[in-house]
């Protein structure tokens, strides 16, 4: 679904909404589910990125919600069928993980299968891939709990968030993080496999979305991609809240019509249960999350109990591995000087991160990472470290 009015037009309704309006499109603590909390929610103090003092909900969950069913992931071998991945390269698609898909692969270069069709599967929580090309299996960590904030009154920021790969994109009504795409396997030449719900394990041990759940099948039906997800279809159905406090729906409207005059954020004012309120709607391509966030988000919004993955709180020593991400630079680490600049800036550290690329790859387009940011390109250079002698 493309959006079919320019983003200004949006946020400039957005800035025309009176306090009541606003505090209507609040999260609704009461539309999750019953086994979405490892402990009860509550309202605490929170700083938002643009340094505006807030109220958020506080939100903790387990490694994965009690009943979900997940996989399968990877196949083990090519007469398997496992999950889906959406593949960028040539005959670029949404794909069911299965032997047509991987013998394309391999006619591309991309070999995950030794001569017998074992296919190469790798748990990344205990063995690096030794091949050129393994699909990813993590393995959970039933003890994780993550821990994330939601504004009570959501913000609009001044320019939108731009969202990645792997950034946070908010939390499903039943607990689960949501995240936008994974890396692919042109960026680390291996496949993390996503369920047939579009979710998977994070290094950390721990269950997350890269999709709108609840309304993947319409992707399926798009992408002529035949499999089934566990989770019940409702394209009308609310998904869950983003990190900007604004609410995510499928893809249709509640009559079922399709949702119409959105912005670049797949998003725009309507009727909600919540009166005429701004919120994002799925797609019908893959990943069906919208591109980017109008709101602010809350500093320091995500933090597992984990040793490994996103938000990791834990030293890692006998911990999980974690694999290099694309932006993140050396596993479970930020460069010197990083989270000091982040701070000068007012964003976190992994909205400066996920702007700037992995700054250890090279230089970064910081002319780029400052429109990214909202900011001066003078003031992004102000607030980094100076690069290393030599560099």
């Amino acid at each position: 679904m493309k959006p079919t009015i320019p983003l200004w037009t949006s946020l400039a309704l957005l800035s025309s909404f009176g306090f009541a309006q606003m505090a209507a499109a609040h999260p609704d603590i009461a539309e999750f589910a019953e086994t979405a909390f490892a402990e009860q929610p509550e309202t605490v103090d929170c700083t938002l990125e643009d340094g505006t003092a807030s109220t958020c909900y506080k939100i903790t969950v387990n490694y994965l919600p009690d009943g979900l069913e997940i996989g399968p992931f990877c196949p083990a071998t090519l007469s398997d069928k496992g999950g889906i991945w959406d593949w960028t390269g040539e005959k670029a698609k949404l794909y069911r993980v299965d032997d047509a898909f991987l013998m394309m692969l391999d006619e591309q270069g991309y070999r995950f299968f030794d001569e017998d069709g074992t296919v190469h599967v790798v748990d990344n929580a205990t063995e690096r891939p030794t091949v050129d090309h393994a699909c990813i299996n993590v393995s959970v960590d039933e003890e994780v709990e993550i821990t994330m904030l939601l504004p009570v009154t959501p913000v609009v920021a001044e320019n939108p968030t731009p969202l990645g790969v792997v950034s946070k994109i908010g939390v499903a009504l039943d607990g689960v993080p949501i995240f936008s795409d994974a890396p692919s396997v042109q960026q680390t030449g291996h496949m993390p496999a996503l369920d047939t719900c579009g979710g998977h394990i994070d290094p950390g041990g721990w269950y997350h979305w890269h999709a709108t759940s609840t309304d993947i099948e319409t992707v399926f039906a798009e992408q002529g991609v035949i499999a089934d997800c566990a989770v019940e279809q409702d394209s009308a159905a609310l998904f869950g809240y983003a990190f900007d406090g604004f609410a995510l729906f499928g893809s249709t409207e509640a009559d079922g019509t399709p949702a119409t005059d959105l912005d670049a954020c797949n998003g725009h004012v309507g009727l909600t249960a919540e009166g005429e309120t701004y919120h994002y709607h799925a797609t019908a391509e893959f990943p069906n999350l919208p591109a980017c966030l109008v709101g602010v988000q809350a500093k320091d919004n995500f933090s597992t109990t984990a040793t490994a993955g996103v938000g990791a709180t834990r030293a890692g020593v006998g911990g999980r591995n974690e694999p290099p991400r694309p932006g993140a630079g050396t596993p479970g680490q930020i460069p010197a000087g990083f989270d000091t600049a982040a701070e000068v800036l007012g964003v976190s550290t992994d909205t400066l991160m996920e702007a700037l690329g992995d700054p250890q790859a090279g230089r970064p387009d910081l002319a780029a990472a400052a429109e990214k940011l909202g900011i001066s390109e003078e003031a992004l250079k102000a607030a980094l470290p100076a690069p290393p002698q030599g560099n």
